[in-house]
């Protein structure tokens, strides 16, 4: 009791700290914050190469990820190569480049007594982003918090502790070097489960937490946050190959939404193929076993293609982060929007169709954060949506659904001018 007596009180004199900071940052102009912004990238690059301090923490970090068993696609979330540093240089850079969404006006308009009435967006404060094996989620989540006024902490998974750290110092020396409160990003070092309970219970010290990695740590955050909680359980997304489709194009967005990388959230998991396409169809996904494809089928599926081992129960609905498709035949658009109403996570559902009025409709129907008509569900991302970096993805519908970018980082107050009016 007394170690976690002593972890809450650091966490309650970083959350001071950071407080402190989010008053200086939410009046700060866009100036300062996009010299801070192109500081970090212009670092970034500078330790881009093979040797430099980021890369070698990186690469101890998933040295020991690796001796200890870490899954294939938590590994690939940690690297830290030089053209995914470069990315990420990148997206901040275009991050500078947005509107300042801090002091714009919406709705102003006037009352009949003359009073003009609208609102203006402010940052949201405090902001505590607790995430799992992705380094590059550090810089994401610093960048589009400094640019929205807030302050954050980023309290990462020990499995990226160095590479954190690393990237911890060299944000922090750059916001620094801005003329803006260096704890207006701070790390929160990684520790057990009870330093993430503590952390998401200060209320009034911390305004919004944003959980980023495995369902166990989204549920876990939920069930013990005091203060409000942005949920991103799973990703199960389906692609819905219609009658008619076009089946060139449904193979290039079964082969890119599933083998680009298997490990994302927005990572193809369910595909439901119209039984009048099945036959010339699925054979054709079978193919893509050659390049590591497992194929999870109903009966219906595996009479088309024995290949295919028998899908269970459980694998409907399944995230698996593996190069793993569940595939079921299904006889209409209804039956398609039916079973990803009951196995759908909210995240991404696509439709392959050459008809309009079924994207129209299956548009409407399908209840997800971002719904796709012949295009991968590996759009369903901050930059690939025009956001730049994202902080997460949400699929609760408050305060944001889908990719949450620099706006859904603000919240409106209402202002009210006038010439002397009372009530």
């Amino acid at each position: 009791m007394e170690s976690t007596a002593i972890q809450t009180e650091e966490l309650i004199e970083l959350a001071k700290r950071a407080r402190k900071a989010a008053r200086t940052l939410s009046t700060a102009s866009r100036e300062a914050k996009d010299r801070a912004l192109v500081a970090i990238a212009e670092a970034l690059r500078a330790q881009a190469a093979e040797g430099s301090p980021l890369r070698i923490a990186n690469a101890e970090d998933i040295e020991t990820a690796r001796l200890a068993g870490l899954a294939a696609a938590l590994v690939d979330r940690l690297i830290l190569d030089e053209q995914r540093i470069l990315d990420i240089a990148a997206a901040v850079t275009q991050i500078a480049s947005f509107e300042d969404p801090v002091g714009e006006v919406l709705g102003m308009k006037q009352r009949p007594n003359g009073l003009s009435v609208g609102q203006v967006r402010i940052p949201l404060g405090v902001i505590a982003m607790i995430y799992e094996a992705r380094p590059n989620v550090t810089v994401d989540a610093a960048a589009l918090c400094l640019k929205s006024g807030n302050a954050v902490l980023l309290r990462g998974g020990k499995e990226a502790s160095r590479s954190n750290a690393a990237l911890g110092e060299l944000v922090r020396n750059a916001v620094a070097s801005a003329g803006l409160p260096a704890d207006a990003v701070q790390i929160v070092p990684s520790g057990d489960r009870e330093g993430i309970r503590e952390l998401v219970r200060l209320t009034g010290m911390i305004d919004l937490v944003i959980p980023r990695g495995g369902e166990g740590l989204i549920r876990f955050v939920t069930e013990h946050a005091r203060v409000p909680v942005i949920q991103h359980y799973k990703g199960v997304c389906h692609l819905y190959v219609d009658e008619g489709a076009d089946l060139n194009m449904a193979l290039r967005l079964v082969e890119n939404g599933k083998l680009s990388r298997p490990g994302v959230c927005n990572a193809l998991e369910g595909l439901l193929v119209h039984e009048s396409v099945a036959l010339a169809f699925l054979p054709r996904v079978g193919k893509l076993a050659a390049q590591g494809l497992e194929i999870r089928g109903d009966q219906a599926t595996r009479a088309v293609l024995p290949s295919a081992k028998p899908a269970s129960p459980e694998d409907y609905g399944q995230e698996f982060l593996a190069p793993i498709l569940a595939v079921r035949i299904v006889g209409s658009l209804d039956e398609a929007l039916d079973h990803i109403a009951q196995y759908g996570s909210n995240h991404t559902e696509a439709i392959c169709t050459r008809s309009y009025e079924r994207a129209q409709r299956f548009s409407r129907a399908v209840d997800a954060s971002c719904v796709i008509v012949n295009a991968s569900t590996r759009f369903n991302d901050g930059g690939e949506l025009g956001l730049g970096a994202e902080i997460g993805i949400s699929t609760t519908k408050l305060h944001a659904y889908g990719p949450m970018g620099l706006e859904s980082l603000t919240a409106k107050k209402w202002i009210v001018f006038g010439e002397g009016q009372i009530r």
